[in-house]
């Protein structure tokens, strides 16, 4: 059985985490998990195809460096970061995609690599919050989250009011609060996906090591706020239509 161990060097009774700067949010955003470097090669060497070793750790490294960079990003005021943010983002989303089918092998019905790899994760907002398991359903769980945050950082700079240099007012475009809400379904649609199909593969004594991000009731929150910004969305999208509509506007 795969074994865990999480460190916080804050004070007993002291702030759980360091407060990042994170500039203007419109979504409720905690701090990103970013996974820490591990030698795959050396963990896997003689257990697996050396080929897929290979791709493996090739996938996991542009995860970790991507994912770094992202939370270096994340922590710098949005307005400036905007710009290189929407497609930080999506390279990132698109990394942990390819990243996640390849890591599923670890976990597949029967496999005895599970726990060959001790996985370790830690929070941008607080470096001393670091959880290490040797159980690939932890790194599951852990890229799913981060999958969604990513969504949620995406939904976030897509809200940020912009100026269109016609002489209004700063706004948020009809176009980008539609493809928010595809943008919101997709993170909620990863969180469903670690609550129901992730987290009950973990044993009792290790999700009792889980970091606060993962406990099932923060996976649902997150899930819900999603799913409420969702609907937050269509009554606002409702409510313009209405008010042009008693404005005796055309819609």
């Amino acid at each position: 059985m795969g074994c865990g161990a999480s460190s916080q060097k804050d004070a007993a009774g002291g702030p759980r985490r360091r407060p990042g700067s994170v500039g203007d949010v419109v979504v409720f955003l905690p701090g990103l998990r970013v996974p820490r470097s591990v030698d795959l090669a050396q963990a896997l060497g003689g257990r697996l195809d050396r080929s897929i070793v290979e791709r493996l750790s090739a996938l996991r490294a542009r995860v970790v460096e991507m994912a770094m960079q992202e939370s270096a990003v994340a922590l710098k005021p949005r307005r400036r970061a905007a710009a290189r943010h929407g497609s930080s983002t999506a390279n990132l989303l698109q990394a942990l995609e390819e990243y996640l089918p390849v890591l599923l092998g670890l976990v597949k019905e029967g496999s005895m690599l599970r726990h060959a790899v001790q996985f370790t994760w830690t929070n941008q907002e607080d470096n001393a919050e670091e959880t290490a398991m040797a159980d690939a359903w932890y790194e599951v769980l852990s890229v799913l989250h981060l999958m969604a945050m990513v969504c949620l950082l995406q939904a976030n700079t897509l809200l940020l009011p912009r100026s269109y240099g016609d002489g209004y007012a700063p706004r948020v475009s009809e176009e980008s609060r539609r493809v928010t809400v595809d943008v919101f379904l997709k993170a909620a649609g990863y969180l469903d996906c670690a609550i129901r199909h992730v987290l009950p593969q973990i044993p009792p004594e290790l999700r009792r090591q889980l970091p606060v991000d993962l406990v099932e009731g923060n996976l649902k929150a997150l899930s819900l706020q999603a799913l409420g910004q969702v609907v937050s969305s269509q009554l606002g999208k409702l409510d313009f239509f209405l008010n042009n509509f008693l404005n005796g506007s055309t819609i």
